[in-house]
C-alpha cells in the first residue's frame, strides 16, 4: 500500500449522512490522461445523494466502497504521461468521473479533458460549483438557443425554475449575458437574491401564479431552463411561445415519454431531456467569466471535511440556496 489520505466513503446503497465513513485509503495514481489533484475545496450536488440512494444502479457507482463528490478545486501534484496542458503546481478546477467518483478526499484524479486552469486572483471557493452546476447551466442555456454573446436576432424570453438553487443561480446569470428577458421562480425568501443575479421578474413558486408559471408581465417563454422537479408538461405548454422548448436538466421517465410523444406528433413546442456532457473548454469559459466578474457563485454553507455528514444532510434536505461547499 502506498501513501495514505483521508477520504469519505460509503459501503452500500442507502443510509444517508449516517452511512458516510471517514477512512484512510491509498492516494490514487493518475493514468496517462489524468492529473492528480490535492483538493482544496469540493462542492456537493443532488446527484451525489441520488447515487448513494441507488437512482443510477447498477451503472453508478461501479464498485463499493465509493468516494462521492464530483466538484473539486485544488493544485496539480502529478500529471500522467500524455498530459500537455498542466504541470505540477497549477491551480485547477475539475469534474471528477461520475462512475468512480472521488472528490470527497484529500487527493483525487481527473481527466485532462474535464479540467480547467484557475487563474491567480480567483479563489477555490469561487469556482467550487462550476464543474457540475455551472456546466449544467451552461449546456442548458446553449440548448435553449441562447447566444451568450447577445447575438440572438431578437430578445428571447426565458423562464428559469428553482432559480436560487445550484444550477439555477448560474442559469440566471448566463441567460442575462445573452441579453434575454428572464422570468425566474424560487421561494419567497430568495426572491431578492434572484433579482440581484439579474432576473427581470421573480415569482414565488408557492403562489397561484408561481404554481402555474405565469409571467407577471404576460411573457410567453421561448425556452425554459427547468431546474425544479415535479412540474408536468401541461403546466409548461400554455406558457410557451410557438416554438418554445423546455430544457429539463433532471428528466424523469415520464418526461422522456412526453418528449417521445411530442416528437412523434411533430409538436412545435418541445420538451428536451438533457444529459450534461462536461468539456474542459466550457469549464474554462466559466472560470474566465468568474475572473472577469461576470459570473459568481452563491454559497449556501461551508463545512470542513470532518463535518461532511452535516453538509450531506443539508444537501438531502433539498432547500439550499446556492452551493454547499466542503473545505479541506
Amino acid at each position: 500500500m502506498g501513501k495514505l489520505m483521508r477520504a469519505v466513503r460509503y459501503h452500500s446503497y442507502g443510509g444517508g449522512a449516517s452511512a458516510l465513513k471517514h477512512e484512510e485509503v491509498s492516494i490514487p495514481s493518475p493514468n496517462k490522461d489524468e492529473v492528480l489533484i490535492k483538493v482544496e475545496v469540493g462542492g456537493l450536488n443532488p446527484f451525489d445523494w441520488k447515487v448513494q440512494e441507488g437512482y443510477y444502479r447498477p451503472l453508478i457507482p461501479r464498485r463499493f466502497p465509493h468516494i462521492p463528490g464530483l466538484d473539486v478545486t485544488g493544485e496539480v501534484i502529478e500529471v500522467g504521461s500524455s498530459i500537455q496542458r498542466f504541470r505540477p503546481g497549477d491551480k485547477v478546477v475539475a469534474w471528477v468521473n461520475n462512475f468512480n467518483g472521488g472528490g470527497l478526499a484529500e487527493y483525487c484524479v481527473a481527466k485532462e479533458g474535464v479540467t480547467a486552469l484557475r487563474p491567480a486572483g480567483v479563489s477555490a471557493i469561487e469556482c467550487a460549483g462550476l464543474p457540475v452546476a455551472g456546466l449544467t447551466a451552461h449546456q442548458a442555456i446553449i440548448q435553449g438557443g441562447i447566444q451568450l454573446d447577445g447575438s440572438n436576432p431578437r430578445r428571447m424570453n426565458i423562464l428559469i425554475t428553482a432559480a436560487s438553487g445550484g444550477v439555477g443561480q448560474y442559469a440566471v446569470q448566463l441567460a442575462k449575458l445573452g441579453n434575454t428577458f428572464v422570468t425566474a421562480t424560487c421561494g419567497a425568501r430568495n426572491m431578492e437574491l434572484v433579482k440581484s443575479l439579474g432576473a427581470d421578474e421573480v415569482i414565488d413558486y408557492k403562489t397561484p401564479d408561481g404554481a402555474a408559471l405565469r409571467s407577471p408581465s404576460g411573457q410567453r417563454y421561448d425556452a425554459v431552463i427547468h431546474c425544479a422537479v415535479g412540474i408536468p408538461w401541461a403546466t409548461f405548454e400554455p406558457n410557451l411561445s410557438t416554438y418554445g422548448k423546455v430544457i429539463d436538466i433532471t428528466p424523469s421517465p415520464r418526461g422522456v415519454l412526453t418528449w417521445f410523444l411530442k416528437k412523434l406528433t411533430f409538436s412545435q413546442k418541445q420538451p428536451v431531456p438533457m444529459v450534461m456532457v462536461p468539456k474542459a473548454e466550457n469549464l474554462q469559459y466559466l472560470v474566465d467569466l468568474v475572473k472577469n466578474g461576470k459570473l459568481k457563485t452563491i454559497i449556501d454553507s461551508k463545512y470542513p471535511l470532518s463535518r461532511v455528514e452535516d453538509a450531506w444532510a443539508k444537501l438531502m434536505d433539498g432547500h439550499a440556496t446556492g452551493k454547499i461547499i466542503v473545505e479541506y
